[in-house]
């Protein structure tokens, strides 16, 4: 197939679909882990026969839902060659990056007492929780004291993260913005680095009525090297983002942005994204598969969340024509079924479709999730950025 194909690739990322199988998963302590497929085992039905029909159960087997004779795509396995399980280090492994130390975790101690003390006398604010925590659950326990008394609400998880809780009443949504970029200066040190500083605003004013709203806000670190967004740009062409996406590359390499409110609302973006002219990529992270269901244990939630992820879905591919490649993927693992709240070591699909792909079929396992951002710039005939790592898979699609 000749280059320059495709006018438009759409990059959607399943936050958290693992599909078990990582060699190294044992190192991470997750030997046996598989998202999809323990998923399965916890759900009575399964409706989603466009990832069906894309070849998804053909690459994972899936108890409820057969596989396909002739799947509309390409797909295979990626297995991921950074260090680490989290978020942005998958995210910038497919743009070509890999990462060496993986980010500081606080998940079992809570921050250090220097970090909390010199937070405190930077914002003005008195800190409480302190302490890993599911963001619902860390409000019901402080929300009232922090509406009353103007402390505030520091937590972490089992992701590199400090987040910061605000009630956008009576904290004031500004006033959290302003910490959270305090927090993020004090923790750019060696000793405090964390992938992300973000901030939870929340409505509510008692116990069983506080929501988190939209208007959270990620300080991401950003990529420590050239990658293929930014090449992309330098090119002149569109790379849109939509969710997460922004966050997670702290805008690097971005053209344009677009927040989510939800996984349902992101590909609602997407489809109307596919009806506009543009000439580059739309990267898409759809964030509520892994943060309201797979760091939850929830694995029916994860299935329904799927069912909706599917039906949209097909009236993206409606939408598609044959100037388009869609690519689905995932950054991570997040079994729901496993002990902990934690991300889990795993390999992930990768499914490609376009109208004027002739072939389908599985395609050699990956040993790197760069093999992502290395066909989407073959594309577009832009050259990879020195030191990034990934092969094209262009040549094996037909």
């Amino acid at each position: 197939m000749e280059r320059k194909t495709w006018k438009r690739v759409f990059v959607i990322v399943i936050d958290s679909l693992g599909i078990g199988g990582a060699a190294d998963a044992g190192d991470y302590g997750d030997a046996g882990t598989d998202t999809l497929g323990h998923i399965a085992d916890h759900v009575e039905h399964f409706q989603i026969p466009n990832l069906q029909k894309l070849g998804l159960v053909n690459l994972h087997p899936v108890k409820q839902v057969a596989p396909v004779q002739r799947p509309l795509g390409y797909f295979a396995r990626l297995n991921e060659r950074s260090r680490g399980k989290d978020t942005m280090t998958g995210h910038w492994e497919m743009m070509g990056l890999k990462t060496e130390k993986p980010f500081i975790t606080f998940t079992d101690t809570g921050f250090p007492p220097e970090l909390i003390a010199e937070l405190e006398q930077r914002t003005g604010h008195r800190i409480i929780g302190n302490k890993s925590a599911s963001g619902t659950e860390i409000l019901e326990e402080l929300a009232e004291e922090e509406i009353a008394t103007g402390h505030m609400i520091v937590y972490t998880s089992a992701d590199s993260v400090l987040q910061i809780c605000g009630n956008e009443e009576t904290f004031d949504l500004q006033e959290l913005y302003r910490c959270c970029e305090i927090a993020r200066e004090l923790t750019m040190r060696d000793e405090w680095k964390v992938g992300r500083v973000i901030a939870r605003p929340y409505v509510g004013r008692k116990r069983g009525e506080f929501k988190r709203t939209s208007n959270r806000h990620d300080y991401a670190v950003p990529p420590f090297s050239r990658m293929v967004l930014d090449a992309m740009k330098e090119a002149g062409l569109d790379v849109i983002s939509i969710g997460k996406i922004q966050d997670i590359f702290a805008g690097c390499g971005i053209t344009r942005a677009l927040k989510s409110k939800s996984s349902v609302h992101g590909m609602e973006q997407t489809i109307e994204m596919a009806k506009e002219d543009f000439q580059g990529i739309c990267f898409v992270n759809l964030v509520d598969f892994d943060a309201l269901w797979g760091h939850r244990r929830d694995p029916k939630g994860y299935g329904a969340e799927l069912e909706r992820f599917d039906e949209k879905l097909g009236i993206l591919l409606e939408h598609l024509n044959e100037e388009d490649l869609l690519m689905i993927t995932a950054d991570h693992g997040n079994d729901p079924t496993y002990t902990g709240t934690d991300h889990t070591r795993e390999q992930v699909p990768l499914l490609l479709y376009s109208k004027n792909l002739k072939g389908s079929g599985e395609l050699p396992e990956a040993d790197t999730f760069g093999v992502v951002g290395a066909t989407v710039a073959e594309i577009f005939g832009v050259k990879m950025p020195e030191g990034t790592i990934g092969n094209s898979l262009l040549s094996l699609l037909q």
